[in-house]
């Protein structure tokens, strides 16, 4: 008989929090579950695969004594620096989805398709990272390629949705679409876009663009890739699209690379310019997959290709792929006999 194992969603009220609920009625998971989430929404009731849940409040000590196996943080990275360390001193793995622990050398930053060996070393802290949603759609695509053809240089460009900044973001296209002002980014959304996705750094770089660079790094576990990244914020509600160049080391053929694209976990290759076929937002909204399109040569260099690469942000850059690290995690105890 299967063991259930004890799973906790902290943060369970908020945009990410309910997608995470969502995934996880989902891929019916062999576990039981506890919702947690701020003093403020403490309370909520809220219905999830057959039962109405009663939200608790987080606090220090609500995971003592209880047996939780893993903690699914979705609060923000103030809330996980200050409550993820009890979670795992409980002896919870917290699977956390903010950035506050990716660059952490203890703790393992992982995307399944492409690092899932990496979710042992969660016995370091007891933690374990979801990268940035604009990291994640773009690695699944980058390890099939790097596997055959080791890339020496990225350069991304995103289009991000507006759902990327949470409820304040979805809330300011809303408010611009009436003609009102906005409350969450320094300019109006709609009808425009903002090349300035969180705050800058001294180098010029915004932190969202400086975050691509060091998790690919570290996701690929491969410092020796030349990365650099422009994000900006688009008029969209739902899924991230980016422009992605890369140069290789070795020489390629295109049909041969798109026919590793196509059977790479977790890539739908829509790839057709003579009937109008590319990846778009609205095509992946709510699905799990990374979609990929618009792959043709790069002519300026002598081994590069332009791609086209598109996700839904809430879904696979954050409750999906944090959903996928928990069952990589319960794969691995099972083989532990855990």
């Amino acid at each position: 008989m299967s063991k259930n194992y004890k799973i906790a969603v902290v943060g369970a009220t908020g945009m990410v929090g309910r997608k995470f609920l969502q995934v996880l009625s989902e891929r019916k998971l062999p576990a039981e579950y506890t919702l947690f989430a701020s003093s403020r929404s403490a309370g909520t009731e809220i219905d999830f695969m057959g039962k109405t849940y009663v939200v608790e409040e987080l606090t220090h000590t609500c995971f003592d004594g209880r047996g939780f196996d893993i903690a699914l943080f979705s609060a923000g990275g103030g809330t996980s620096l200050t409550f993820a360390p009890s979670a795992a001193k409980a002896g919870a793995v917290v699977i956390d989805n903010s950035s506050a622990w990716r660059m952490d050398k203890d703790v393992p930053l992982i995307v399944p398709e492409v690092n899932a060996h990496a979710v042992s070393g969660y016995k370091a802290k007891g933690i374990i990272a979801n990268p940035n949603c604009s990291t994640i759609q773009a690695v699944v695509a980058l390890k099939p390629l790097h596997d055959a053809y080791k890339i020496k240089r990225v350069v991304y460009s995103t289009y991000q949705a507006v759902s990327g900044a949470g409820m304040g973001g979805y809330g300011d296209l809303e408010r611009g679409i009436k003609g009102e002002a906005p409350l969450k980014f320094p300019y109006p959304i709609f009808g425009n876009c903002l090349p300035q996705i969180d705050v800058f750094l001294d180098t010029g770089y915004t932190k969202e663009e400086q975050k691509m660079i060091d998790e690919t790094h570290k996701i690929m576990e491969d410092d020796a890739i030349r990365v650099t990244a422009t994000t900006v914020r688009v008029p969209v509600f739902h899924g991230h699209s980016e422009s992605i160049n890369l140069e290789f080391d070795r020489p390629f053929e295109l049909e041969e690379l798109r026919e590793k694209l196509e059977s790479a976990p977790g890539i739908i290759v829509v790839d057709d310019p003579a009937n109008q076929k590319y990846p778009m937002p609205i095509d992946a909204e709510d699905r799990d997959e990374v979609f990929v399109g618009r792959i043709r040569r790069d002519f300026s260099v002598d081994s590069g290709v332009n791609l086209w690469v598109v996700a839904d942000n809430i879904r696979k850059g954050a409750a999906t792929n944090a959903v996928q690290i928990a069952q990589e995690l319960i794969k691995l105890w099972k083989t532990e006999g855990k």
